[in-house]
């Protein structure tokens, strides 16, 4: 590994809200109904992580490391703005794939819950998260799809005019960064 690689981890969070803000920054026009979309994912996220980490609900049990920043109730704060921007894209690539609205939440979903997949590996790793014993349980799986279908029923339901273009390159980002470790 790289000497650089404490100091490009500690950087995460400032890339994380980085990647959202160019997000919001180019949307079509913001209001309060795109604040309360956004709210939904944000909102969502913290409650069943904090559900999560202080629990053991939902996901299984696991802990946060120190590597995501400042956290409240033992959940990093960007986690919670992940949440908010992974629903956006991966809405703007459902809502590319399909006019349906019932499908694009459960595409929506689905492609959150596979890039979850991809993101675990790695999570050890760089010391964002672990599950108790190192084993991603089932539940998590089941109970990302659940709440990122809530969290996709919410957003999309306000019909924000985001830029595609700008989320399926963030999107893009994020699935090629991960599934690099998938190899190595």
């Amino acid at each position: 590994m790289s000497p650089a690689k404490d100091w490009f981890l500690m950087l995460t969070p400032l890339n994380l809200g980085l990647s959202f803000l160019i997000i919001a920054i180019n949307l079509k026009g913001f209001s309060k109904f795109t604040a309360h979309a956004f709210a939904i994912p944000f909102l969502l996220g913290f409650l069943t992580e904090a559900l999560g980490v202080n629990y053991g609900l939902l996901f299984g049990a696991y802990s946060y490391g120190a590597n995501l920043g400042f956290k409240i109730m033992g959940v990093p704060l960007i986690i919670c703005i992940n949440w908010c921007m992974l629903t956006i894209v991966t809405a703007d690539l459902a809502k590319f794939m399909t006019h349906n609205k019932w499908l694009r939440i459960g595409l929506g979903a689905l492609i959150m819950t596979l890039l979850d997949v991809i993101i675990e590996v790695s999570a050890p790793r760089f010391d964002f998260w672990e599950f108790e014993g190192g084993i991603v349980p089932l539940q998590n799986y089941l109970a990302w799809f659940a709440i990122a279908g809530l969290a996709h029923l919410g957003y999309q339901s306000y019909a924000i005019d985001s830029h595609s273009k700008i989320s399926f390159h963030v999107l893009a980002s994020i699935f090629v960064f991960f599934a690099v470790f998938l190899i190595f």
